[in-house]
């Protein structure tokens, strides 16, 4: 499952806000910031979050071989849904 790193990683990523997440996931942005702040989710929230960051160009990479879990993008060139450009 993805840990709460891995999402401020994506949405650092996508330039998206917690606020945006939640839009794009069809989430109050409550239940995103206190995910993100610590507090437990219910399985499909985080099914929900981990979908629409996958639609959105993001690749979940598990910890392994001693190193922590992370993101990448799937497609560099792809600018998602309410992305910014920097």
């Amino acid at each position: 499952m993805i840990s709460r790193a891995q999402v401020r990683m994506a949405r650092a990523a996508l330039g998206w806000s917690v606020r945006d997440l939640a839009k794009h996931a069809g989430l109050s942005a409550n239940t995103v910031s206190r995910f993100a702040n610590g507090f437990g989710a219910h399985l499909a929230t985080l099914q929900q979050i981990q979908m629409v960051l996958e639609k959105a160009g993001i690749e979940f990479i598990p910890a392994e071989g001693g190193k922590g879990p992370g993101i990448r993008l799937s497609q560099e060139e792809a600018i998602a849904p309410g992305r910014r450009r920097r």
